[in-house]
């Protein structure tokens, strides 16, 4: 052998065994079904990383579209490499909307839009596959190491958004940054997990026809509860309290939190006791003919007669028929989310809220942006009231049947008059019907007694804020400034049940003034919360369909 080649060969051995004594020097955690070592060791955060810890059966086979179940037991040590995340598409009109938008925002009316095409044939990630409800577990060895004396730690789990169809338990950026601030100015610090959970046709197909075949409606909903389970049953293994579990989530995240919230109307707890919802958004579907319609034209996709088939069928066609549907989305839409499905949700949760069907277990604290709408509104500089009434119709179909309740939304909610253009006037709809107004619910199902905050960093466009609650270091400024307070807001929340600590400016309940917390580039101030309005009120009693 050449001297260069056995150098070669003696640093490779080396390096192969230095990595075999770092494994061998994690941590195993037994969970009775397995035995997971930790993945990781991050030296400069100080905390382990437990990745890809199988919280269910693979959903393949027999088990798609059916509740998850219980992983099977395999006592084999797992080191977290392993894993997939859920077969995910986002529809191509998306990266058109980041293309206008901020044109438009910064007054531009002569902005050009981006062509898209919903033809090409969608691409598979390797990275993706069905077998994917896996979580991860983050925690500071400071509490690892004594999680066997005293009490747990504050756990804090990320539910991801993506429209329903995108996102993984992983996409969205690092845990270090909220570990660290946890653990700053005397903080006990927190465990931090996420988890995956089905997307697109796999997960949210419904439908009277979907559920008469053996499908269950929402089965990413139940997924992500069969993880807060785990949750309630594991987490004390890794140092945390399941009695101190705050669930955090964005826009799709979010949403599926209110979901959580209202589970089955309310007749269970809620597997948590605080909620942080950023955003929390989903688009009402409630009607049978339009889950039937989305059933119908997945088969069509996947070319496969009925369930029974489909469990049959191979993962790859079902996939792409998934990716396919989302492909031919509807600007501004994703197809799949939640639907009332009868029985993990009942009805609509704003619906629930207002009704007192659900837990009342949970302490919230809720954020939305301040533009929620532009990125999912058709960039028609022209719109006219014309196209305007359609986009109503398009977004709830049931209304084409009731025409003085889209008169009502048209003429008396959102009135032209109140706009500078159809586009501001189609944004302010979309953001009051899908985002901003189920921040006001939980608000008023709570007593007033929720923390409420606006992100308004400019453009306080939809998912703006993700960046800043999972800031992780970088050159210091505004954006780390509003970093620090969002995350000491977040954390402190999960700390101890209120979001004031010292070193941030105070951060008043929503009470009975409506006061919501504004973060912004110009300082933290409070202002009377903008969705308390008669639209918001009207939007909850769903009279749409």
């Amino acid at each position: 052998m050449a001297p260069i080649l056995k150098t070669l060969a003696a640093a490779s051995a080396l390096l192969s065994a230095a990595v075999s004594a770092q494994n061998a020097s994690l941590p195993v955690v037994d969970l009775n079904y397995t035995l997971q070592q930790a993945t990781t060791y991050n030296s400069t955060g100080k905390y382990y990383s437990f990745n890809n810890i199988r919280f269910a059966a693979p959903p393949v086979g027999d088990l798609r579209w059916r509740a998850p179940q219980p992983p099977a037991v395999n006592r084999t040590i797992q080191d977290g490499s392993y894993g997939y995340n859920c077969p995910a598409a986002f529809p191509p009109w998306l990266n058109a909307a980041y293309g206008w938008i901020g044109q438009y925002l910064n007054g531009s009316r002569n902005f050009t839009v981006p062509s898209y095409s919903t033809s090409a044939t969608p691409s598979l990630s390797p990275l993706e596959a069905e077998d994917c409800l896996f979580l991860d577990v983050a925690v500071p060895k400071s509490i690892f190491d004594n999680r066997n004396k005293g009490y747990g730690k504050p756990v804090l789990v990320w539910i991801y958004g993506g429209g329903y169809t995108g996102g993984s338990k992983s996409g969205y950026g690092s845990p270090a940054g909220l570990l660290e601030r946890s653990e700053g100015d005397g903080g006990e610090g927190v465990v931090y997990v996420a988890m995956n959970y089905r997307l697109g046709a796999l997960g949210w197909l419904s439908g009277p026809t979907f559920q008469s075949q053996g499908g269950v409606s929402n089965a990413g909903l139940y997924d992500q509860r069969l993880a807060l389970h785990w949750i309630q049953k594991n987490i004390y293994k890794f140092g945390g309290d399941p009695n101190r579990v705050t669930v955090l989530g964005e826009s799709a995240g979010g949403g599926s939190i209110m979901h959580q919230i209202t589970a089955y109307g309310g007749v269970e707890e809620a597997p948590f006791q605080q909620a942080v919802p950023q955003s929390p958004a989903w688009q009402p579907l409630v009607s049978n003919q339009q889950q039937e319609q989305i059933f119908n034209t997945y088969l069509q996709y996947a070319n496969i007669s009925d369930l029974a088939e489909g469990r049959q069928a191979n993962s790859t066609v079902l996939r792409i028929a998934s990716a396919r549907q989302i492909q031919n989305a509807s600007y501004g839409q994703f197809v799949f989310g939640p639907a009332v499905d009868g029985v993990f949700a009942p009805q609509l949760p704003g619906q629930l809220l207002a009704r007192g069907q659900f837990s009342k277990n949970v302490r919230v604290m809720v954020g939305h942006n301040a533009n929620e709408g532009i990125l999912f509104t058709p960039p028609v500089l022209n719109l006219s009231n014309v196209v305007f009434r359609e986009q109503i119709e398009g977004a709830f179909p049931t209304t084409a049947a009731w025409p003085s309740v889209i008169d009502y939304i048209e003429n008396e909610l959102y009135p032209i008059g109140d706009y500078s253009d159809n586009i501001a006037r189609a944004s302010q709809l979309i953001a009051e019907s899908t985002f901003t107004c189920n921040t006001f619910y939980l608000d008023k199902a709570f007593n007033n007694q929720t923390y409420s905050y606006l992100f308004a960093v400019p453009p306080g466009t939809h998912g703006e804020d993700i960046p800043y609650t999972f800031y992780n270091g970088g050159t210091a400024g505004i954006m780390q400034t509003v970093s620090f307070e969002l995350q000491d807001y977040i954390t402190g929340f999960a700390m101890r049940g209120f979001p004031n600590e010292v070193g941030v400016p105070y951060f008043p309940q929503y009470g009975s003034n409506a006061s919501i917390q504004v973060l912004n580039v110009t300082g933290v101030s409070q202002i009377m919360d903008p969705t308390a309005n008669q639209r918001c009120n009207w939007w909850q009693q769903a009279l749409y369909y």
